[in-house]
This record gives C-alpha cells, structure tokens and sequence, in this order.
C-alpha cells in the first residue's frame, strides 16, 4: 500500500509531509509522553488513546501525562491499565525528561498545557493539532491544520502513513475523537472525507452502537440534575440570536458535579431557535470562571475567546477567566454582542 493512503483515502497535502516526520520520529523513539490541552475532551483524550495503542503494538512505551486528569468516563478507551500518569505524581518529571518524544494532541498554545509547559522540552516536543494555531506555540512545531475535522483524523492519518496493523483499541479511539468533535457527524466541520474515515474505522472493528451508548446513552444521576439546574438559569436574547447559562460554584458542588458532566451541556442553549451564539459560564473556584462559547452561523466566536486568553475553533471556543462569575457574565457576553453586531454588518 502506498505511503499516506489506507485503502485508496490519500492523506492532503502539506498535512502528509508533516506527519511521515513526526510517524518517523516516534516510531524511532524507546518511550513517548502524550499530553493534550487542560479539561480534556473526546478528541484530545481520544486521539491520546489512539497513538498509544498504535505506538504499544509497535514496541514503543507510551505515558500519558495530562494537565489535568484524564476524564473517566473516556477511560474505557485505554488498552490497559497504568497508561495513565498524573501530573502531579513523582515520577511524571523523569518520565518526560526521559522520553524521546513529546506528543502535544489537539493544542498547541502554551497556556492549553498548563504546568506541562515549564516540563516540556522544545527540542522534542511536536504538535498534531486541528486548531488554528495561538500566539505561542509549544515545541518546534508539527502540524496544525484546521481543515481537520478533528485531531482524530489526523491521528488516522497518522496510523496510516505509518502502515502498520491497527490495533481494534486505536480504531475505536480515533472513531470516537471524530464522532464527538463533529457532534456525530452533524456540523459543518464534517466532510465527505470524514465520513470516508468512519467508514474505514468500522472496517476495523468499531461498532457504533457501542459507541453511542458509551458516549451518549449511559450519564450518571447527577448529570441530569446539573442539566435542570443550568437550564433554570437558562437566558435568551432573541433579538440578537444570543442564550447562555450560569453555574454558579456552590450549585455544582451540591450536586457533586465533574467537568465531564459539563460536556454537551451548551447544546441545550445552542438549539434554541435563532441562536447565533451560546454561552456557559461555570464558577470553578472564588473569582475564576470558565467560559465556553458555540456559534451556529458565521459568528467567529474564536476571536471573542482570544480576547480572554482563551482560543478554539471558529465556531467553538473557551476560555478560564480570573474573573468574579457576575463580571465574567458581563464582560463575556458584552463582548459576545459586538461580535454579533460585527458580523450583521459585515
């Protein structure tokens, strides 16, 4: 099979000249660390799991140490037991100063790493990431290309640059990054190339419907009931097309919340009728707020979270503010009403 194609599906170009490096580079290497961006989602932890697998059926160790904890509800697309290594073990400094290869998946921007940042080593760190790129980048570079459909993709292309057997565990990884950043194949980021690559997956062994249930079907109680507490301080401007939420801290920890049971949580804003923008805000601690922003249509809610050191894709973006909950609500969404009013005129 010719290099950078799986079953005919050729890798784009500059994207393919890039990753052969960076497949060259880790495939030569005793030990990697893969890490991605703080509050990991399907797609950063995803495309983790993916490469590890790949890498482990191929002979090369592999750690993951992540800026914050991986989410459990994403574990089950582990191979095995003790992949993971938290940041704050012990042993997580030597073993990234002990690699040979420092795997930076879905970011690329120096405050996405968190205290990761001051660990890695710049010499051996390279990026695969489908964000466009911030104004600090970590490592030497790799490849960040928004025409990605998500990182997962790239770590498919990854896979089959490199030729060899996929193992079921990395299919299942890679299928699972794609399906959650293209919210199921339902946004515009979805292409007919994405769907080519899903295709391919199930060939390998995904089943779907296992899938959906791991990611969608089963959520614990207190999922629902963060659900009902946020759309009851649900707001909607209909003349702008605007709607967000607020959680304060107090009610997540009454209901005992993780961040994983703030995934999706947004959608429910989004799908109101005539939404352009939908915004949450979530209180994580005393005069800290995180800020997630989705855009149906042509607002760039990228720029509005560049504002506040944040970042993403074009229409879905965050950012964690020093900022009280009730300030960050009005500086966000003040903001957010110019970006609205920028693109009606434009």
């Amino acid at each position: 099979m010719p290099a950078g194609t799986s079953n005919g599906l050729a890798v784009p170009e500059p994207r393919l000249s890039q990753l052969t490096k960076i497949v060259e580079r880790v495939r030569a290497g005793r030990r990697v660390v893969l890490t991605t961006h703080v509050n990991a989602d399907a797609d950063g932890a995803g495309s983790e799991a993916a490469v590890a697998a790949w890498l482990e059926s191929i002979g090369v160790g592999v750690t993951i140490i992540n800026p914050t904890p991986f989410p459990e509800s994403l574990r089950f697309l582990l191979h095995r037991d003790g992949l993971v290594v938290d940041v704050d073990d012990p042993a997580a400094p030597a073993l990234i100063n002990e690699a040979c290869c420092l795997l930076v998946l879905d970011t690329s921007e120096e405050n996405r790493v968190g205290a990761l940042n001051a660990l890695l080593d710049p010499a051996k760190t390279f990026v695969v990431d489908h964000h466009p790129p911030g104004p600090a980048v970590v490592g030497q570079g790799g490849v960040q290309d928004p025409s990605a459909a998500a990182t997962g993709e790239l770590v498919y292309d990854m896979i089959s640059i490199a030729g060899d057997d996929w193992p079921t565990a990395s299919a299942i990884a890679a299928y699972v990054a794609i399906v959650s950043d293209t919210g199921s194949f339902r946004y515009s980021n979805t292409t007919w190339r994405t769907h080519a690559i899903a295709s391919e997956l199930l060939a390998l062994g995904v089943n779907p419907e296992e899938v959906f249930q791991r990611l969608f079907a089963v959520v614990p109680p207190r999922r629902i009931l963060l659900l009902r507490e946020a759309l009851a301080r649900l707001e909607h401007d209909p003349e702008l097309g605007l709607a967000w939420m607020v959680v304060p801290k107090q009610v997540s920890d009454s209901i005992g919340s993780t961040s994983d049971d703030y995934e999706g949580l947004i959608e429910h804003a989004r799908s109101i009728e005539g939404t352009r923008v939908a915004v949450l805000f979530r209180e994580t601690a005393p005069g800290e707020t995180k800020i997630s922003l989705r855009s149906t249509g042509p607002v760039n809610v990228n720029r509005v979270a560049r504002q506040f050191g944040g970042g993403g894709h074009v229409k879905a973006s965050g950012a964690s503010v020093k900022l009280a909950l009730d300030d960050a609500v009005k500086q966000v969404l003040d903001a957010v009403r110019k970006e609205i009013e920028l693109t009606r005129r434009s």
